[in-house]
């Protein structure tokens, strides 16, 4: 699919741009990318490399490459830690972890990836309840104490 969106680190200091075909959005349940989520799942958006440009902060923009790995490498904001999009080991594309998107790419998710790596405690989201904000605070009662 042919679209554009636009993405930013928490603090704002790093800006980026993807457009063109905007390849394969999945979630990756490896360990690697649950270390660097701290989540089950990445949420990853697969580009060509020249889809994507960095728009400002490049150099606030740090990357860690595991010897161990054949395509997994990760990039952060030095300024707030945030994920950003990071190059992978072949150089030939650019993962861009979705939460950090600021517009809406125009695809949707498409795959999960590395099931068998999903940890013991892992539950399907849509399994659980759902609330517009935080859930409202439960009374607690004396056999809660």
């Amino acid at each position: 699919m042919t679209s554009t969106a636009n993405g930013s680190c928490l603090c704002n200091g790093v800006t980026f741009e993807i457009t063109g075909n905007l390849g394969i959005f999945q979630y990756c349940h490896c360990s690697r990318c649950r270390k660097f989520t701290g989540s089950a799942f990445a949420s990853n958006i697969i580009v060509a490399r020249e889809h994507f440009r960095w728009l400002s902060g490049e150099n606030l923009v740090k990357r860690f490459v595991p010897e161990d790995t054949k395509h997994f490498a990760t990039a952060f904001c030095t300024q707030c830690g945030s994920a950003l999009p990071w190059l992978a080991k072949s150089e030939k594309t650019v993962i861009i972890p979705a939460g950090t998107l600021d517009s809406d790419p125009g695809i949707r998710p498409q795959q999960n990836v590395f099931c068998d790596s999903e940890p013991d405690w892992y539950i399907e989201p849509d399994s659980l309840p759902r609330y517009d904000q935080l859930p409202p605070k439960k009374n607690k009662t004396r056999s809660d104490k």
